[in-house]
């Protein structure tokens, strides 16, 4: 009976919860950077760039915009550094993914993006949590 009180139990613990948003940031980010890091390596090679052109942008322009979100922003959240800014362009790279880019295909090739989204969704409305820079400065700013 106690350890179906403790699997039901709805408090939530700080500590655990600051260990979450950190898995939360890091983990998809560095799997976010596996995307990024080869569309920075296609945008400096010199070489045609193709990609898709949204919303009236350029194909460089578009992968410049999706290679900032997926590489640069990636390692913000990571270092927990201006983390809710830095959420925001990949939020903006995922909706622009999954609503545009990917909207007329079905669920199987959307389902890795919607992930994307709903994880960065989260970290911008929480934030980068305790175990972060932002916090850090945070701190530093208060007192």
């Amino acid at each position: 009976m106690e350890i179906l009180k403790k699997l039901l139990n709805t408090n939530s613990n700080n500590r655990i919860n600051d260990f979450i948003l950190l898995f939360l940031r890091i983990a998809p980010s560095l799997l976010l950077l596996t995307h990024g890091y080869p569309k920075l390596l296609k945008l400096f090679s010199g070489g045609e760039i193709q990609f898709p052109q949204v919303m009236g942008m350029s194909s460089e322009i578009s992968l410049f915009l999706a290679m900032f979100a997926e590489f640069f922003c990636s390692i913000f959240v990571i270092l927990g550094l201006f983390t809710r800014f830095a959420a925001f362009p990949i939020v903006m790279t995922f909706l622009i993914i999954v609503f545009l880019v990917h909207g007329a295909d079905d669920l199987s090739m959307r389902e890795l993006p919607f992930l994307y989204l709903i994880s960065y969704i989260t970290v911008l409305f929480l934030g980068a949590g305790k175990f972060s820079i932002d916090n850090f400065i945070y701190n530093k700013i208060k007192k």
